[in-house]
């Protein structure tokens, strides 16, 4: 596998979202769509495709990506909350269960 910086998420709309390699990684689901062995086309290609997961959705979920890379081994005590609209709340926590983040 090459080395990559950034990969590539597609929303079910076809919305690209070009995002570190490290971001992309929080989700072990998608960590393990781009590592694993025998030549697959994310592995091959740097880039995964949701089907299933719109583009406002895909866009919070990489937002929550840099969010948590940011403050996961942070010592502060004024971590800021990620806010979440209520109306794509059960959208977003599906995906997340989808995504094991």
């Amino acid at each position: 596998m090459p080395t990559r910086t950034t990969v590539k998420l597609i929303s079910a709309e076809g919305y690209e979202f070009i995002i570190d390699y490290k971001a992309a990684c929080v989700s072990n689901t998608i960590r393990n769509m781009l590592s694993s062995q025998g030549g697959f086309t994310e592995t091959e290609q740097g880039e995964v495709k949701f089907p299933e997961i719109n583009t406002v959705i895909l866009e919070k979920v990489c937002q929550y990506f840099y969010y948590k890379l940011r403050y996961q081994n942070s010592t502060t005590r004024n971590i800021p909350e990620f806010k979440v609209a209520p109306e794509i709340a059960l959208e977003l926590l599906m995906a997340a269960n989808f995504l094991d983040t």
